[in-house]
């Protein structure tokens, strides 16, 4: 058997390979701290699960509209007025099963062979894999700590040929945490209308923003950006409904109905009982996710001054999500028990192995020389973890 050309180079998703690998060592009775997981440690809130209950309790257990529910639809809608004074109309949203999703149909419908898309590094490690699904070309725009990982317009503006479809910009950003600001955002806003780059607004993570920092969709910035934005969220992160799958995107109604079709033929509608679950957390009370947000905020603080309190390691502070991406080079090219640590691979296997915490390489978001931390974990595993960390880089060679 020959497998296709578009699965020959296609790998598992390297934060679903750890945490699967973290689950089979606890299993084995390892015992495993996992940094590695990109969900709340926090259960779904009760009014959600209650209506999920009830829908099941009330039959509503059959197929759906393909996009959607109304009554999901409308619930997305009126938050995209309150929460980033954006207007759509139901024929300009898509629900489908989960963020991941989204970003896959979005790619089918947008992507064939010959296109560009520009994607800034440190990214969430689906993007470049989804493009290429598609026949599309991955461009990657390496950032860097001193610009706080986040891409310029100068940046953007130079990486533009006339094979580029879309940019992605993921605020606040999985791995690093990084949020664009209002200024930053118009200046990528400008280059992109200028230059007719549709942009590709990745914002699961809006709710989770600290110490004052606001989120802004670019796509709210002018009636010209809005039409060539998408923006796609989800209930994943703010409401701990990972496992859930309900993602959206909103944009242009023919981008959408394309969208659509192809969800048509592939998934159908997503799960009719987690649409409902999804209505209410979208328009139910918001005090879990207040809560859960201050109890990141308090982690962060911890695995900060604490990775950083770790001789040749620093870490930025992030302004949003829940993952920090340490710097880790200073470790390359030491030995432990005669084992060359040389990449950030060997140094997420060393950490595994010899003190038994998880961590995402960062390799696997196009950054050498770093890891991912997700500290969506408790706090006595956040300190436990970086005890061990501390304990365990002091053996490298």
């Amino acid at each position: 058997m020959r497998l296709a050309k578009r699965v020959q180079n296609l790998k598992e998703s390297p934060t679903l390979a750890v945490t699967a690998k973290a689950k089979t060592m606890k299993a084995k009775g390892w015992d495993i701290i996992s940094f590695g997981a990109g969900e709340p440690d926090c259960d779904t809130p009760d009014n959600i699960k209650e209506e999920a209950i009830r829908s099941i309790e009330e039959g509503f257990t059959k197929y759906t509209k393909v996009g959607g529910i109304d009554e999901l639809k409308d619930a997305i809608i009126e938050k995209f007025r309150r929460d980033n004074g954006l207007r759509y109309s139901m024929d300009e949203i898509l629900v489908s099963c989960g963020g991941k999703h989204s970003f896959f149909n979005l790619c089918q419908a947008l992507v064939e062979e010959g296109d560009e898309v520009i994607i800034p590094a440190p990214y969430w490690v689906s993007y470049p894999a989804i493009v290429r699904i598609a026949g599309g070309t991955p461009v990657i725009v390496p950032t860097n700590e001193d610009g706080g990982f986040r891409m310029t317009p100068e940046m953007f503006e130079s990486h533009i040929t006339p094979a580029t479809k879309a940019v992605i910009i993921n605020s606040p950003s999985n791995p690093t945490g990084a949020v664009y600001s209002v200024d930053e955002l118009e200046a990528i806003a400008e280059v992109a209308v200028r230059m007719g780059v549709l942009v590709v607004s990745d914002e699961i993570y809006e709710k989770l923003c600290y110490d004052g920092t606001s989120h802004v969709s670019i796509a709210s910035l002018s009636r010209e950006m809005k039409g060539m934005s998408i923006v796609l969220n989800g209930v994943s992160k703010a409401y701990s409904m990972t496992g859930w799958r309900i993602g959206y995107a909103a944009g242009p109604k023919r981008l959408i109905k394309a969208m659509t079709d192809i969800q048509s033929q592939s998934t159908s509608n997503p799960t009719s009982i987690s649409q409902k679950a999804a209505a209410e957390a979208i328009r139910g009370p918001q005090d879990s996710v207040l809560k859960m947000r201050e109890g990141f905020k308090r982690r962060r603080k911890v695995v900060v001054d604490g990775l950083n309190s770790i001789d040749g390691v620093s870490c930025m502070e992030p302004a949003g999500a829940f993952y920090v991406f340490p710097n880790i080079a200073g470790f390359l090219s030491k030995r432990y028990n005669g084992t060359a640590v040389n990449n950030s691979v060997d140094f997420a296997n060393f950490l595994l192995d010899e003190a038994e915490i998880a961590v995402v390489p960062g390799v696997a978001f196009g950054a050498e020389g770093h890891i991912r931390i997700s500290y969506a974990v408790s706090m006595e595993d956040v300190e436990e973890g970086i005890k061990r960390m501390r304990e365990a880089v002091d053996r490298l060679e």
